[in-house]
């Protein structure tokens, strides 16, 4: 996934809750992860003294754990929605210590 660090990019993360109903808001508090989630009222609080690098970073780590129907999403806001879902899926994978097949010559020399 490439990340940018810029005002354009944050908007297009923040555009992703906001169409599926969630409503952002960048607020003081004691929250230590930069955001915090009513899932009650579908508010997302995020920490609004993080630089855009952090504001970026905090929704890329918040968007996959939001109810989001990507369904439903425009076209950009999908397929960005998609590129972190599959970034998660990558960092999960690694963390488990799944690994990919050896191709068929590393199989024989381990074999042998």
């Amino acid at each position: 996934m490439n990340i940018k660090y810029t005002q354009s990019f944050l908007d297009k993360l923040e555009a992703i809750p906001e169409e599926s109903g969630y409503v952002l808001r960048y607020e003081r508090g004691t929250f230590q992860s930069g955001y915090c989630i009513l899932e009650q009222k579908k508010v997302v609080v995020l920490n609004k003294f993080l630089q855009i690098e952090g504001r970026v970073n905090t929704l890329i780590d918040l968007i996959p754990q939001l109810d989001i129907n990507a369904d439903f999403l425009p076209e950009e806001q999908r397929r960005l929605h998609a590129e972190i879902m599959a970034n998660l899926a990558t960092v999960e994978n690694t963390e488990s210590g799944e690994q990919e097949e050896p191709k068929n010559e590393e199989k024989r020399e381990q074999d042998a």
